[in-house]
Order: C-alpha cells, then sequence, then structure tokens
C-alpha cells in the first residue's frame, strides 16, 4: 500500500500551527484535537517544522512554565523527516522505526497535502492483517 491510499481512506486534514505562536496555544491546541504533533509554518512552504508531544516535555524540562509564553519556533524540531504519497508503507514503517519519529508529514510539489501518524500506521497495518485472514479462511473453506 501507498501512502496516498492510506490518505485517501483516512483524510488530508493537517493540524497546523504558526511558527511565532506561543507554546500555550500549540499545547491547548494540541489538547483540544486530541492529536500528538503540529506541522508548524512559517516564511518557507511547506513547513519550518514539527512541534509534538516530545517537544513539550523538553521544553518545560529546558525552561520550566516559562516556555508556555515563548514561541513555538524555539522549541520545534527543524530536522523534519517528510515522506510523499507514492511512499510505501513498508518505507515509512522502516523510516519511522530508524529515526524514532511518530508523526510525518507528506509533501507533493512542496504543499502539505497530509500527515501520516504511527496510529495511521498500525490501524492500517491491521487492516492488511484482517483481510489477508480472511482470504485465507476462504480459501481454506473452498477446498
Amino acid at each position: 500500500m501507498l501512502v496516498g491510499n492510506l490518505l485517501s481512506h483516512k483524510g488530508r486534514d493537517v493540524a497546523t500551527i504558526p511558527h511565532g505562536r506561543s507554546l500555550s496555544e500549540a499545547i491547548a491546541t494540541l489538547k483540544e484535537l486530541r492529536i500528538g504533533a503540529l506541522v508548524v509554518t512559517g516564511d518557507t512552504p511547506p513547513l519550518v517544522g514539527i512541534f509534538s508531544e516530545r517537544d513539550v516535555v523538553r521544553a518545560l524540562a529546558t525552561d520550566g512554565v516559562d516556555a508556555l509564553s515563548m514561541s513555538v519556533a524555539r522549541y520545534m524540531s527543524t530536522d523534519v523527516v517528510i515522506c510523499h504519497e507514492a511512499t510505501t508503507m513498508q518505507g515509512l514503517m522502516s523510516m519511522m522505526t530508524q529515526r524514532r519519529i511518530r508523526h510525518v508529514p507528506v509533501v507533493e510539489n512542496n504543499v502539505l497535502v497530509g500527515m501520516i501518524s504511527i496510529g495511521d500506521v498500525v490501524k492500517s497495518r491491521l487492516d492488511e492483517l484482517e483481510h489477508e485472514k480472511e482470504d485465507l479462511i476462504q480459501f481454506i473453506s473452498a477446498h
């Protein structure tokens, strides 16, 4: 399966936040949307970073409550791993495992077109396994 196929099923909505917004605003958005990461936008498309729950922990550990009033840009991860719609799910799983990341923005022609989380990958794999199981049951029942 390709990333583009997964996006067709799960949707292409991506939660973003401008790089100048405060950490407090980012945390509120994560909570409100019940998600683990935001794509950070800025002067250069399609993104300038990613801000995740891990970044919240690092910010609070570094600057304590003072971090809440500082900008997302100060704490976001800038070494963002992206993928494309033609990326295979196997390739994406390997990349996420090797880099120890949980969220990967999907970019096509310098445009942000989606976001894949580790939860999306696990759900996709479980669905594949369920289909394989059904096919095997039907094959065995037919013989």
